[in-house]
Formats: C-alpha cells, sequence, structure tokens
C-alpha cells in the first residue's frame, strides 16, 4: 500500500473518531470554504486599492480570472486521468458527502484554493498567509470528507497557483496600463480607495 492510500486511511481513521468536527469539515469542504476563498478575494483587492499601487491592484482583479483559468484548465486535464473517487474504490470508508462520478485528480477545490492563494501572496503577505491556512484546511477537508486522496489536492493546490501566477505574469503589464487609463473616469474606485483632488476656484480663475 503507498502512502497516498495510507495517508487517506489514517485521515479517513481521524473522521471517524471526530464526530464532533465532521459537520464544519462537511460545510468547509463544500460550499463554506468557498465563501471564505471569495470573502478572501474581496479582502485582497480592498487592501490593493488602499496602497495605491497598481500591480496590487492588478493581482487583486486577476485572482478572480485566474482563479477561473486554473479550473478551466483543470477540467481536461482530470478528464484525461478519469480518475475515481477514493469512496467509489474503497466502499468501506467513512463517506460524508453526496457521491460525484466526476474524476477526482486533480482535486478541483484544490485548484481553486490554490490560485487565489498564490496571487494574494502578491498583495499583502498577512493576507497570503492566512489564505495559505484557508488552502490548507481545504485540502485536508476535502481528504477528510473522503472526497479526494491526499495526491489530488497537493498536486491541485500546484496546479492552480501555477497557473494563476504565470497567467498573472503574462498580463500584468497590460491590467496595469489598463488601470491607468482608468484613473481619469468613473472607475477610478475600482483603482484607488484616495478621492480625486478638487481643482481650486482659483487654479479655474487663472485659466479663464
Amino acid at each position: 500500500m503507498n502512502i497516498n492510500i495510507q495517508l487517506l486511511f489514517t485521515i479517513n481513521a481521524l473522521a471517524r473518531s471526530t464526530p464532533w468536527l465532521q459537520p464544519f469539515m462537511v460545510v468547509y469542504a463544500t460550499v463554506g470554504g468557498l465563501v471564505v476563498f471569495a470573502e478572501l478575494m474581496f479582502i485582497g483587492w480592498w487592501i490593493a486599492r488602499k496602497r495605491e499601487y497598481l500591480p496590487a491592484v492588478a493581482a487583486a482583479i486577476w485572482t478572480p480570472v485566474g482563479m477561473l483559468l486554473a479550473l478551466g484548465i483543470n477540467q481536461p486535464v482530470a478528464a484525461a486521468f478519469a480518475e475515481r473517487r477514493p469512496y467509489l474504490v474503497y466502499t468501506h470508508i467513512l463517506t460524508l458527502t453526496e457521491h460525484s462520478w466526476a474524476s477526482g485528480f486533480p482535486s478541483d477545490h484544490a485548484v481553486l484554493a490554490g490560485a487565489v492563494t498564490a496571487t494574494l501572496f502578491l498583495i499583502s503577505r498577512p493576507l497570503g498567509w492566512c489564505t495559505a491556512l484557508a488552502a490548507a484546511i481545504m485540502a485536508f477537508a476535502r481528504v477528510y470528507v473522503a472526497e479526494a486522496y491526499p495526491l489530488d489536492v497537493l498536486v491541485g493546490l500546484g496546479l492552480g497557483a501555477a497557473v494563476s501566477l504565470i497567467g498573472y505574469l503574462l498580463v500584468r503589464r497590460v491590467l496595469v496600463r489598463l488601470l491607468r487609463m482608468a484613473d481619469p473616469t468613473i472607475f477610478r474606485p475600482l483603482t484607488t480607495a484616495t478621492p480625486r483632488k478638487a481643482t481650486r476656484p482659483d487654479s479655474i480663475a487663472r485659466v479663464a
């Protein structure tokens, strides 16, 4: 038995022995975790626009795009591997969620978590570390509820982070340029929290 299966059984045994933790893990591994990452992305944008640093704002705007791109790339990859989920292979293990017939490798949830974490680090290291913790809990929760093998989530985290970072590096200059163009428009509040300086009356008079 390889270490991937051994870790699955070890974590599943932990799940059996911690019924008090099961409700939290089920919620976090499904809908709750997605809400957490949505909130973290919003916080990243809020921090970036207060810093008045356009590359950070560009990273904040790219984060949900990079996340969707990573998930899109993961679909054909997962379909190519066509891995059956743990509860479909080992019917004796504890299953805490409804069965899915979709391929589990790499894990979609881990791909999402890795993608968001990677670009939020570019905005704020403290926020990046908080997101990394949320991603680690997500990865563990997916194994805890028997939706994925440990290797599924580890590869998913790496794939999501790689796609998001590479994508950002490719489009960063374009995004920063677009944000500069947006500065004098009604979209300025999306890029900065600093209000536009009002024109002084005496300067208007001099121009007139």
